[in-house]
């Protein structure tokens, strides 16, 4: 059958795409993402490697894009797509919107609902996805200690006014799709032919089977996904960073999960790379371990201002993975966890390769997008394959 056609917004390394990519139903235009390193992933993987964007010669080469300076520079070319396209996907920065944070509605990263907005009216998609924070759906405190309006409702009244009637927007969970992570983001989901709310029942209903072909259940533990790449099935030199370890795969698979995952082509797990820890930390954890210190216990036992240290539950999903990597302790063993366990928990497969720096720090935390923070920010490709199957049953009435 035709695919259909695409355009991912605020990209990020390329979660959602590979999602749509895997559904066999969808194929892309082009993406737009204003960091190099989050793009130089995409590029990698899913642009030289899969193939899967056409990329219009008005755009030039394949790189790196702002939203607002794309809109300036070739408002007439994409005021041409109008109406030729059948998706545009995607979500804005949510580090405004988000209830771990400070939740600034002056955050300048805020205006960017706006500037997708702006895409959404020069295109017109016959269909849009947009994917945020779950405090997307829940309006800032004012002065007097009410709510204001819900920016999900700010979105779905304008979509209306351009002709998308049905607009509707709901909280879903990721760790009942399959995903080892419970993660809730508000989903918006507009069409031009009233099928808006349509997605959501088929997307649960469907679900189950989804996973049933994958041999996966709707909750899956952090043990089923990540226990094959512990430190305890050995050790080497990190190939990509010097004066590191790196992770092996252990002799075998042991889940679903963990061989849905696995890639053993090139020896060792892709950014597998373990933190050099010194022995004070490395106690610490241990500490957190044995006697499964809450994150309020370890800032009275250890006197730290850090707000969140959370042991990891093997028989559970994780809590929402942030970009910070010392926010979690390994559930056995004495350290972070990895870039690729990482990956795993947000159900990227390990032949997903990611570039850039591991981490960074200080004022580069402002225009750097290390790996950590890439698949932090990422939407989980298995949830996506799942929305990208869909859709295009929605589509195709």
């Amino acid at each position: 059958m035709k695919k259909r056609s695409y355009i991912d917004l605020f990209a990020g390394c390329g979660g959602l795409s590979l999602g749509l990519y895997n559904s066999g139903h969808w194929h892309g235009l082009f993406a737009v993402e204003k960091s190099p390193d989050a793009f130089a992933t995409l590029e990698h993987n899913l642009i030289k490697r899969k193939k899967h964007f056409s990329w219009p010669d008005w755009l030039g080469k394949p790189k790196n894009h702002d939203i607002n300076a794309l809109i300036e520079t070739y408002e007439d070319e994409l005021k041409a797509l109008k109406g030729s396209v059948d998706l545009v996907a995607g979500g804005p920065p949510c580090q405004g919107f988000s209830m771990a944070g400070r939740r600034v509605e002056s955050d300048q990263r805020n205006n960017l609902v706006h500037s997708y907005l702006k895409f959404i009216k020069l295109v017109e998609p016959k269909m849009i996805l947009f994917e945020n924070v779950k405090g997307f759906k829940v309006g800032f405190k004012k002065k007097d200690n009410s709510r204001g309006r819900p920016y999900s409702d700010v979105v779905i009244e304008e979509l209306k006014k351009q002709g998308y009637a049905d607009a509707h927007a709901e909280i879903i969970d990721f760790s009942e799709f399959g995903v080892p992570q419970r993660r809730k983001r508000c989903i918006i989901v507009a069409t031009k032919n009233n099928t808006a709310k349509q997605f959501f029942t088929k997307l649960h209903k469907e679900s189950s089977v989804f996973l049933k072909r994958k041999g996966l259940t709707k909750e899956v533990q952090l043990s089923s996904a990540i226990s094959d790449i512990r430190a305890k099935h050995g050790t080497t030199q990190s190939p990509d960073s010097r004066n590191f370890e790196a992770g092996k795969y252990a002799p075998r698979s042991y889940t679903a999960y963990q061989k849905l995952m696995r890639d053993e082509r090139k020896g060792l797990p892709d950014s597998h790379r373990f933190a050099n820890h010194s022995e004070k930390i490395k106690n610490k954890f241990r500490a957190i371990i044995d006697e499964k210190l809450s994150s309020q216990e370890v800032r009275e036992r250890f006197n730290t201002k850090k707000s969140s240290t959370k042991l990891l539950r093997s028989n559970l999903p994780t809590p929402t993975l942030t970009t910070l990597p010392d926010d979690y302790v390994h559930y056995e063993e004495e350290r972070i966890l990895t870039v690729r366990e990482y990956a795993r928990i947000q159900s990227f497969p390990d032949s997903y390769e990611f570039k850039g720096k591991y981490t960074t720090g200080g004022p580069r935390r402002k225009i750097e997008v290390p790996r950590y923070t890439q698949v932090g920010n990422a939407i989980p490709p298995l949830f996506a394959e799942q929305t990208g199957r869909v859709l295009k049953k929605i589509i195709n009435g």
